[in-house]
């Protein structure tokens, strides 16, 4: 009988030997472990059960894990890790873009997919959580020379102008006005992140972060509102009033 305290993982591989491995390993780890060969049974698993991670490798017979990937981001929150080749660098682009969390390449460590899993299922919960009230009531956050329009998702300059932000923008930067004055690592970063635009790495949140202060003209050397804390993670440094 399904157990909801344990995390429950879809592994699909159409190579025998490595889906009985992996899914040993995960079931040794206290997963429960559901398998499929190809795409229509996943498509039926995933119809039965109640998945929160699926493990998909690119290369399986039918409907390939792209197109897999593709359709159950359009109509589902659940966690996808894609498992590819070392030569199928554009799949790896394609796939995230289509909105897979993360991927991993053949031949992996068991340990580093274990903990990319691991790092996965946190997000995913960090994600489920309700807002803080502050953001939830709140309908713009000042600071500095900026307003930060929270139903529109966009800055208003002291001038008027507006500027749009991105998803990933967005959920960056108001993670960081959450917790102001403190520094935060790119894992809690990433952890107080809904997920589907941006890719689960350290070097997206330094990317988001370059967008970010380009945007508020904030000059990394000498920062008014977001500040790099040294080989850990960043800082909102700006006083914040929200209306």
């Amino acid at each position: 009988m399904p157990d909801a305290s344990r995390p429950s993982i879809l592994i699909v591989e159409d190579e025998l030997a490595s889906l009985k491995l992996l899914a040993s390993y995960l079931e040794a780890e206290n997963y429960q472990v559901y398998t499929a060969t190809d795409s229509d049974q996943a498509e039926q698993v995933l119809k039965d059960k109640m998945i929160d991670v699926v493990l998909l490798d690119i290369r399986i017979p039918g409907k390939d894990g792209l197109a897999l990937t593709r359709d159950l981001r359009s109509t589902s929150p659940i966690g996808i890790i894609l498992v590819t080749q070392k030569k199928d660098d554009i799949d790896k682009i394609v796939g995230l873009e289509m909105g897979a969390d993360d991927y991993i390449t053949k031949p992996y460590n068991p340990r580093e997919l274990l903990v990319r899993l691991r790092n996965l299922l946190s997000r995913l919960k960090a994600a489920a959580l309700p807002e803080s009230n502050q953001l939830a009531e709140a309908k713009v956050a000042c600071f500095g020379e900026w307003n930060l329009l929270l139903g529109r998702r966009s800055l208003e300059a002291s001038d008027g102008l507006t500027t749009q932000l991105t998803e990933g923008e967005f959920k960056l930067l108001t993670a960081l006005l959450q917790n102001p004055g403190s520094v935060m690592n790119r894992d809690q970063i990433m952890n107080r992140m809904e997920r589907r635009d941006w890719f689960p790495t350290d070097r997206t949140i330094d990317v988001l972060v370059a967008r970010l202060r380009k945007k508020l003209n904030d000059n990394r050397k000498e920062p008014r509102y977001i500040d790099t804390a040294r080989g850990t993670g960043y800082i909102f440094i700006a006083d914040i009033e929200w209306r």
